[in-house]
């Protein structure tokens, strides 16, 4: 059976993501922070793990005994919505070792077994807020900025040995990334008029790029509400 390693499993995209690649067949290891989540993931079938992804001894040791063909690096997390000078350091320290160094460290732990079996196929999510400048979201701009590059650089490393590499790029995909820091109210207006990507339809983009001939890697795909006309969510206007 095909194996799958998917982190931040526990919600959003990660959890469709996983609940994806289960039904498609493999054996996936859903790494999470929540208890109450992994449960009921275990319930569905899938192997919970419990993990902190900033504890590099704990990665390596709990990684260690995986095989996965696929790795989806999902993990992150929105820093308060802030002007960069506002905010607190452990929130700009926070937000890049969940955003990207964790998403380093894993694929390190991970990449060397693919090589060696010749064969794998990495996805990051990335955001269009790596490629297009969003006030307030400076720290997190930053962070998926650097999983696009290091994506699209691992790529060329990578391809000789015969394995894939995809950044994911979404929009306004509705998910609980914002629940902390929105109101009920603006969380409800940001979403109004299935105006939104759903993470079933993030999870659909992933199964369509692993189907693919191996020959085949589709090196980033962007996925974006139909009425989200430009990366920054602004609206066309007719002439």
């Amino acid at each position: 059976m095909m194996q799958a390693l998917v982190t931040g499993a526990t919600s959003g995209i990660g959890r469709a993501i996983a609940l994806a690649l289960h039904g498609a067949g493999y054996a996936v290891t859903a790494i999470g922070r929540d208890p109450v989540a992994l449960d009921d993931l275990g319930r569905l079938g899938l192997h919970p793990l419990r993990l902190d992804l900033s504890d590099a001894e704990a990665v390596r040791n709990s990684l260690a005994g995986l095989a996965p063909d696929v790795l989806v690096n999902n993990a992150g997390m929105m820093p308060p919505l802030l002007p960069f000078d506002e905010l607190d350091e452990a929130d700009i320290d926070r937000a890049v070792s969940v955003n990207l160094t964790s998403a380093l460290r894993v694929t390190r732990a991970i990449v060397p077994g693919m090589k060696a079996r010749g064969g794998g196929h990495l996805f990051f999510t990335g955001s269009t807020a790596g490629h297009a400048p969003f006030a307030k979201l400076a720290v997190y701009c930053a962070t998926k900025a650097a999983i696009g590059g290091f994506a699209q650089a691992l790529r060329l490393d990578l391809a000789p040995h015969g394995l894939r590499v995809t950044e994911i790029v979404a929009g306004r995909v509705e998910t609980g990334l914002y629940k902390d820091l929105l109101s009920p109210e603006a969380r409800e207006a940001m979403y109004a008029g299935q105006s939104a990507v759903q993470p079933e339809d993030v999870a659909a983009m992933v199964l369509a790029a692993l189907r693919l001939p191996k020959s085949v890697d589709v090196a980033r795909f962007d996925i974006l509400p139909t009425h989200q006309a430009t990366v920054t969510g602004a609206q066309k206007k007719d002439d």
